[in-house]
């Protein structure tokens, strides 16, 4: 991706639509050194569903725990693998910083807030991120889990057909 109309995500050349094209995020994986522990947070205290349990299709010998929607339908799926041995990861390049669940409204991200923080849960309070609000936490495993609000969206400061084309700095507050 040489060129910046690559790097931006759009097409390279204007010859017609891409023969090949990312159809949107299918799943994340995570490492955790308990299932048990992973379930409790996962299913019971966020409420995904668990749509699946495996043995690691390239470690046999490492238990895969599936979360998602009712469905399991990809792009809502959070898996992990449990590795009771490992160490304790660092953050570093080459490491995820967090990942993000979706929430549809503002007032059920407060709501959410309020009902992790009543089982003692912390986290932070609402930010406003521009294109969406969002409160953070973490998992068992130090897992920064971010739940963000869909909208207002990347639209709310320039229009579609502009994203990606210029570095936009955060509002100062």
């Amino acid at each position: 991706m040489a060129d910046g109309a690559s790097q931006r995500g759009t097409k390279a050349s204007g010859d017609g639509p891409r023969r090949l094209e990312i159809a949107g995020l299918h799943h994340v994986t995570l490492i955790c050194s308990s299932a048990d522990r992973a379930l409790g947070f996962y299913r019971d205290l966020l409420g995904m569903r668990l749509v699946k349990q495996t043995r690691n299709h390239d470690d046999p010998g490492a238990r895969h725990l599936h979360f998602g929607d009712s469905d399991g339908a990809p792009g809502t799926l959070v898996t992990l693998l449990e590795y009771p041995q490992m160490e304790v990861g660092t953050t570093g390049v080459g490491s995820t910083h967090h990942i993000a669940l979706a929430v549809r409204s503002e007032d059920e991200l407060h709501g959410w807030r309020d009902y992790l923080r009543s089982r003692g849960i912390p986290c932070t309070d609402v930010l406003d991120r521009t294109y969406f609000k969002s409160i953070y936490l973490r998992d068992p495993d130090g897992h920064i889990v971010e739940i963000a609000t869909t909208g207002p969206g990347f639209t709310v400061d320039e229009q579609a057909e502009e994203l990606g084309t210029r570095v936009i700095d955060p509002p100062r507050r």
